[in-house]
């Protein structure tokens, strides 16, 4: 069978394991069902997720224009910190804004290689970890806003990494981690406006099951822009990637904005 449209990051569902699905504009494709089959990813060309326009991608599956004139690419996405809405001061849109940054944030802590923080809105539990191909994770503070939840994070940089070494996650190498101690343990190291969000904030572990019938012992990344053409065995579904048997893997999520035909 044949699909063909424009990537967007792979939809989930939880479950033993989590399912993943492939959504274009006429069709889907629930991936979980190739594993141990042969699948063809041919790059098409492009299109824009805001102007869809056939212009080349600049990052996260937008033009260069709308990136930098989109408020769904405002810095305040990557860095939660510089958030200004509950100041009533916009940065491209104040009601975009508003309507994303003044509701329900978790910070939290997961382990997809080493613990890392990171920070999602609520409505993203456990959407966003699924995404990173956390194993575990843990709510650390819920907060009513997004700066709220960018400053516990800065904070908790000083003592965990807000990175994931995507290799050691895609390998399944992964150090052994007691989230609810470190919890607890970085309490004392939250800023003064969160410490009373502490103890409302369910302490609820979170394990993540892939759909993985093989791990990679090396790995090498499909470059589609590079490579247009590629097929080989898929093995594996984790985080936002496809793992193929010879070690290659294709993360999704890099190439939004990316027309693609898939040959199954």
């Amino acid at each position: 069978m044949q699909y063909e449209g424009v990537l967007t990051k792979m939809q989930t569902e939880p479950g033993s394991p989590i399912q993943y699905y492939m959504v274009f504009e006429n069709s889907f494709l629930n991936v979980n069902q190739l594993l141990g089959k042969d699948i063809e990813i041919n790059f098409m060309g492009y299109s824009c997720l805001n102007c869809a326009k056939k212009k080349k991608i600049y990052r996260t599956g937008f033009c260069y224009d709308c990136f930098y004139s989109s408020p769904a690419a405002g810095d305040w996405i990557m860095r939660p910190e510089l958030s200004t809405a509950h100041l009533d001061i916009a940065d491209r849109d104040l009601d975009y804004e508003k309507k994303v940054q003044l509701q329900p944030h978790v910070v939290y802590l997961a382990a997809a290689s080493d613990i890392k923080v990171g920070v999602t809105r609520k409505t993203q539990v456990p959407t966003r970890w699924i995404d990173q191909g956390a194993s575990w994770a843990i709510p650390f503070v819920e907060v009513p806003n997004r700066y709220l939840a960018g400053i516990t994070e800065v904070a908790m940089k000083n003592h965990c990494s807000d990175k994931i070494n995507w290799k050691k996650m895609l390998c399944n190498e992964i150090n052994a981690i007691d989230l609810i101690l470190h919890r607890n343990r970085f309490r004392a190291h939250l800023p003064d406006e969160v410490k009373d969000y502490f103890d409302t904030t369910p302490e609820k572990l979170y394990t993540l099951e892939y759909p993985v019938l093989e791990y990679p012992k090396k790995i090498k990344s499909l470059n589609i822009a590079t490579t247009p053409i590629f097929s080989g065995k898929l093995v594996g579904i984790k985080g936002q990637y496809l793992i193929f048997e010879d070690g290659t893997v294709f993360n999704v999520r890099s190439y939004e904005g990316f027309v693609v035909q898939v040959n199954v």
